[in-house]
This record gives structure tokens, C-alpha cells and sequence, in this order.
């Protein structure tokens, strides 16, 4: 476990599907488990791993669009790419995409498919935000925190 609340801050056993709760996921009626996507020993995860993932047939596009790729991982279903911890700070990220909290995904055998080319492990979270935003058609959308400066 993971403290009284599990790896994700809710109860043990949900992730975030965009703003809704994912409990234990099934494929063709068989329960899945969960796995933790890590970076390669090499590459230090230093700001922790979260990951945000869409369904396979977004993968290619969303890769070949983005400026800079940290580590992707890659199912039949899903491509995961690693961010750092708390990249869904203050935003929700629309659906189809799923932010997984300690990146913790259905263990449908993610195998890592793409390396960055530098020392990060992580995608730019705020590139991968907007990408996704586009690819759903969703206006991209934060909170922004009263600061109390006037001009």
C-alpha cells in the first residue's frame, strides 16, 4: 500500500480518467492489475513520475507533434508519457486522455518504446496539455491562483 489513501490520493484501487474514477480496469471481462512505469536507471526521475496516456490510435500523432518527447510508453490500448509529479496542478485533463498519479497504469504489458534524447525522463507537461487539448477539440483550461497585484 501506499499510505491510507493509496499511490493516488484517493481510495486504493482508482485513477483519474480525465475527471472521472477509474476503479480496477477489465479487458474482455478478465480484472487487471496495475504497473508502474519507471525510467530507465540512467535517466533520474529526480521531480517524481506521473504518467498521461491516451488510446493507442492517438499515440503516433500526438509523438510526432510534440517538441520535445521524454520516455513513452506503449500498450496495445494506450501510450503512457512519464511528466513529473503534479503535472495536473490546477488543470484537468480532458478525456480521452488519463492521468495516472505515480504513473500507475492498467498492466496490460506497457513496454517502453521511445527513449528520450536527453538526461529527462519527462515529457514537457504543458506541450503534452495543449497537444491533447487540440487532438480533443477541448479549449485548454486552468486555474489561476489569485495573486492580489494591481496595476
Amino acid at each position: 500500500m501506499h499510505g491510507a489513501h493509496g499511490h493516488r490520493g484517493g481510495p486504493v484501487g482508482e485513477a483519474s480518467l480525465g475527471g472521472a474514477s477509474l476503479g480496477e480496469t477489465s479487458l474482455g471481462g478478465a480484472s487487471l492489475g496495475e504497473v508502474q512505469l519507471t525510467p530507465p536507471p540512467h535517466l533520474p526521475a529526480a521531480l517524481g513520475c506521473d504518467a498521461v496516456g491516451v488510446p493507442a490510435r492517438h499515440g503516433l500523432r500526438l509523438l510526432s507533434r510534440l517538441p520535445g518527447n521524454g520516455c513513452v510508453f506503449a500498450d496495445s490500448d494506450w501510450w503512457w508519457w512519464l511528466v513529473p509529479a503534479g503535472s495536473d496542478a490546477d488543470l484537468r485533463w480532458p478525456l480521452p486522455a488519463c492521468y495516472a498519479p505515480g504513473g500507475y497504469v492498467p498492466d496490460r504489458q506497457p513496454r517502453l518504446m521511445r527513449r528520450p534524447g536527453t538526461t529527462s525522463p519527462y515529457t514537457p507537461p504543458i506541450p503534452l496539455y495543449l497537444m491533447v487539448c487540440q487532438l480533443t477539440g477541448t479549449a485548454p483550461a486552468w486555474t489561476v491562483p489569485d495573486l492580489g497585484s494591481r496595476i
